[in-house]
């Protein structure tokens, strides 16, 4: 006899209702334009972040935590690694010259 109460039903349908306005919502909240460019902006400076982060630690220039912070945190003074970064300076220098020579040749 449930199944068909109408007021059973009514409520049933009500329910639907409410859930996929909340499901709609929800949709259009992740599409609308303005979210989308939070959300890539929010990631273009996490990476932003990340990269500058791993440049600094390249050359040996990473921020370190102010004496009076936290001075268990403070690290030990390393050589910068300049190895990879002296690599890629070379090759983009060997890269460079090659083209230039490639282009004198075909004049």
């Amino acid at each position: 006899m449930a199944d068909t109460d109408p007021d059973e039903l009514e409520r049933r349908i009500a329910q639907t209702r409410a859930e996929l306005a909340q499901t709609v919502d929800a949709i259009a909240d992740r599409v609308s334009p303005k979210r989308v460019k939070e959300r890539t902006v929010a990631d273009v400076k996490a990476r932003a972040g990340l990269f500058v982060a791993s440049v600094g630690d390249a050359l040996g220039v990473t921020q370190r935590p102010a004496p009076g912070e936290d001075s268990e945190r403070l690290w030990d003074d390393e050589p910068p690694e300049l190895g990879p970064v002296l690599i890629g300076v070379g090759a983009v220098l060997v890269l460079g010259a090659a083209i230039a020579l490639w282009r004198r040749r075909r004049r």
